[in-house]
């Protein structure tokens, strides 16, 4: 895995991994600045929870998919049983299979093959290992540029470059109902930053802390404008997306 795409790298073309929130979304727009000709969006669509993926809002990837205007592969797998699971290790194999099979579809039909995926990693070793993993079999590279980077820096940068980010589900002791819905602004970085400190939250969600869509961005022709109502059971809560357009 790298943070920069190498300079020895396999001809072939680019295949991002794509939920739509804010890791994967900026290690597309890195791999974009940095020259990578990424030519497929893929998006794994969990039925269920998941250990591998990032699960509330994929289906607004094809819109965000259209506004950035790179094709989108969607994957569509049974439901992985993640709460009856009784061995994170082999979970995490068997949810990788759906996606290496999309991955090695298109390292058949793209001309050159895949030359490498995109990873929104940032501490993960448990998701990480397996995308390196399925890479290795497919001959390909891994760009990573969030991997073990400074949250904050990480966060800051983000919101510099333009992406505009809305919280979509919250899952950590310290972050309420209000914070459904919120925009991801310098206010709520600082306000995250005291619950890393007094409640250990992680300033990026790592973990599934808290989850993220990417409404706009310098990658994105248009918008995407939101219409949703909140589910709060107490101590966590969704975004429940009514509607969702691209603003003209």
């Amino acid at each position: 895995m790298t943070e920069q795409p190498s300079s020895a790298a396999r001809e072939g073309q680019w295949v991002s991994l794509f939920s739509g929130g804010k890791d994967s979304s900026w290690a597309l727009y890195q791999a974009l600045e940095n020259g990578l000709d990424v030519s497929r969006l893929v998006t794994v669509h969990p039925e269920g929870d998941s250990y591998m993926y990032h699960v509330p809002a994929t289906r607004l990837a094809s819109l965000a998919a259209e506004s950035i205007g790179i094709p989108l592969v969607e994957v569509e797998p049974d439901d992985f049983e993640a709460d009856d699971a009784t061995e994170s290790g082999a979970q995490g194999d068997e949810e990788l299979e759906p996606l290496e099979a999309a991955v090695r579809e298109l390292d058949s039909d793209l001309s050159g093959g895949v030359a490498g995926v995109t990873a929104g990693a940032v501490e993960s070793e448990y998701q990480t290992s397996r995308i390196e993993e399925m890479a290795d079999r497919l001959d390909a590279e891994v760009f990573a540029p969030l991997w073990q980077e400074n949250p904050r820096e990480l966060a800051d940068a983000m919101l510099d470059a333009g992406f505009e980010i809305t919280i979509i589900r919250v899952a950590a002791y310290g972050l309420d109902e209000s914070w459904l819905g919120r925009t991801l602004d310098e206010a709520a970085i600082a306000e995250l930053e005291e619950l890393n400190e007094s409640h250990g939250v992680h300033i990026l969600g790592e973990g599934g802390e808290f989850e993220t869509l990417v409404t706009d961005g310098p990658h994105m022709d248009r918008a995407i404008e939101l219409e949703y109502s909140t589910e709060w059971d107490g101590t966590r809560g969704t975004l429940q997306i009514e509607d969702a357009w691209l603003s003209e």
